[in-house]
């Protein structure tokens, strides 16, 4: 290398970048007109609390992304609005400066210096004339204001609500702000506290807020955010009367009670086997002296009330807790049966009515909560497989699982013209048992002499054509359970004998043999892996059997005297915590 030849200079990022902002700053080549004839377009990211520590990574990463796409629509020639602002009103500098003395404006104000001079080195293309401050009585007469004119609305009102506090910090938290029962500030322990807030009545555009995000261009992720949010579901309000099984020592008390459920699900009524309240219900206090077990009961709200909403409705069976009612029960206006009454964690008291009614066949979180406290599991619900007909016969017949004793097996049957690993199937004649067709048709096609164990009822209902009758059929199929009497196989017809072979399979094995979908299905709820959440066809449900679920719903709702709802999750805004 020649040494006349330059030496290339060293790049001073300080210098330059220092140089070249000062210049940009000088030509206000950031700033939004107000007079542009240009197409606009307004780029916005959420205003920074502006704390001592300055900015952290999370800050800039967000800032970046949005600074690509201000560059990019002013290159394509769009008048851009891309402004910052600090969100600066917060307890922490209220608490700071109770802790040192120092006057939280003061404070506040170097702290937005620290975070202005750092965000203006990094080069984001924000329009500093529009700065924000929300400590600034020119931006917060207008909040003010608004606050005035939503109370003259009735849209801002007082009233009582369960918070979680934190003692250090004096202070209301959001569910997110609590960690593992602690203060995600102070990490000191929180309470639950009732206490009189301002609240802001969104629920009032409930309606509005989910129809007009048709009307906006967010990704879908987004808007089923927003959606899940807002919660809304159309369904069922229907009454559960009350019945105490032992005499009040009050006179009157508890008698005539009304439980109230909200359902999105009436087809599935039928299918009820237990109620469960939340453990804030108002209804559980007039029960006191009816309920045997009330310190049990007493307990258990008091540890249920402590969890944050996020614990318990996790998805996580080992946190579904819940504590029996005893001496209460509540009448399924349906059928008359009396269920019991529990209360459980999972259920909030602000969604729906604080009480629902738990059908464990079609529903996971019940399904979940019902298998972990042996409570029944009724179905009602059939899947349906395959379109209908017009012209289509009915059929019933049972699907027949045969457990052997000695090793836990089932008996399954290969079809050598289907190709297929399947149960034991057959027709059940006129006015003959579910469980003696299922024993008649095991002992025909495998010899096998069996006894009768369980009647699953109605599991599902296929549409086909079937071949060898040259008919399109509707199978309405009978899960049955039985049990060999001993390991004695009896001689069976050459016919049976040419038309399948006999396997013995417990649940993996059979599982990876079986590839008919209605197969997996049937094992899955027989094993109890699984319950049927989907709309289908009603069984067990006297005179609605057969109905669709879309048609049940409306049926079964006014049968008992229910009337149709819409609800939703969203709640008032609790607007005290804001500073």
């Amino acid at each position: 290398m020649s040494n006349n030849k330059k030496k290339i200079k060293e790049y001073n990022h300080l210098i330059i970048e220092k140089k070249w902002q000062k210049e940009w700053e000088k030509k206000k080549i950031y700033q939004a007109s107000n007079t542009s004839k240009k197409k606009k377009f307004y780029c916005l990211v959420e205003f920074p609390y502006p704390s001592g520590a300055g900015l952290h990574v999370g800050h800039p990463r967000s800032y970046v992304g949005m600074d690509i796409v201000s560059r990019k629509k002013r290159m394509d020639g769009y008048n851009v609005l891309y402004p910052m602002g600090w969100d600066a009103f917060g307890l922490p500098t209220e608490n700071y400066a109770i802790k040192t003395g120092i006057h939280p404006e003061k404070v506040t104000k170097q702290n937005t210096d620290i975070f202005r001079r750092q965000i203006k080195m990094l080069g984001a293309s924000f329009d500093w004339s529009r700065e924000i401050n929300t400590t600034d009585p020119a931006y917060y007469k207008w909040t003010q204001w608004l606050f005035l004119k939503f109370f003259e609305k009735g849209l801002a009102y007082k009233s009582k609500s369960s918070i979680n506090w934190c003692p250090s910090c004096k202070i209301g938290l959001a569910n997110e702000e609590v960690i593992d029962g602690a203060c995600e500030r102070c990490e000191g322990k929180t309470e639950k506290r009732e206490k009189e807030q301002w609240m802001l009545a969104i629920t009032k555009y409930a309606e509005r807020l989910d129809k007009d995000l048709d009307l906006v261009d967010y990704p879908y992720r987004v808007k089923a955010q927003q959606r899940n949010w807002i919660g809304k579901s159309e369904g069922s309000e229907i009454d559960f009367k009350i019945h105490l099984s032992r005499p009040s020592p009050y006179q009157g008390e508890g008698k005539g009670e009304v439980l109230k459920v909200f359902t999105t699900r009436a087809d599935t009524l039928f299918g009820v086997t237990y109620v469960v309240l939340a453990p804030e219900h108002p209804l559980i206090s007039n029960f006191k002296s009816q309920i045997s077990n009330w310190n049990e009961v007493l307990r258990y709200i008091e540890v249920a009330t402590s969890k944050t909403e996020i614990e318990r409705t996790s998805d996580n069976e080992k946190t579904k807790t819940g504590v029996p009612m005893k001496g209460v029960k509540a009448i399924n206006p349906a059928n008359g049966e009396e269920v019991p009454v529990w209360v459980a964690d999972y259920v909030l008291p602000q969604y729906g009515t604080g009480a629902v009614m738990a059908v464990p066949a079609h529903d996971e979180r019940d399904f979940e909560f019902a298998k972990k406290r042996n409570l029944p599991i009724k179905n009602v619900i059939a899947r349906v497989f395959g379109e209908s007909k017009a012209d289509e016969k009915e059929r019933y017949a049972v699907a027949v699982f045969v457990k052997r004793p000695s090793d836990g097996k089932y008996l399954f049957i290969f079809a050598k013209a289907f190709n297929e690993v399947s149960k034991v199937y057959g027709g059940i004649e006129e006015n003959e048992k579910a469980s003696d067709a299922a024993i008649r048709e095991v002992f025909e096609e495998t010899g096998y002499k069996t006894k009768f164990v369980r009647d699953f009822g109605i599991s599902t209902q296929s549409h086909f054509f079937h071949p060898h009758k040259k008919e399109n059929r509707r199978l309405v199929c009978r899960l049955v359970e039985l049990e060999l009497i001993d390991e004695k196989q009896y001689e069976i017809t050459q016919e049976e004998k040419s038309l399948h072979e006999i396997l013995w399979l417990d649940y993996n094995e059979a599982k990876q043999k079986i590839n008919d979908k209605k197969e997996l299905y049937d094992f899955e709820i027989f094993e109890g892996k699984n319950c049927f959440t989907e709309e289908g066809v009603l069984v067990n449900s006297n005179k609605f059997n057969n109905l669709n679920s879309k048609e049940a719903i409306k049926k079964i709702t006014e049968f008992v005297g229910g009337k149709m709802v819409t609800k939703f999750k969203l709640r008032d805004w609790v607007f005290s915590r804001q500073r």
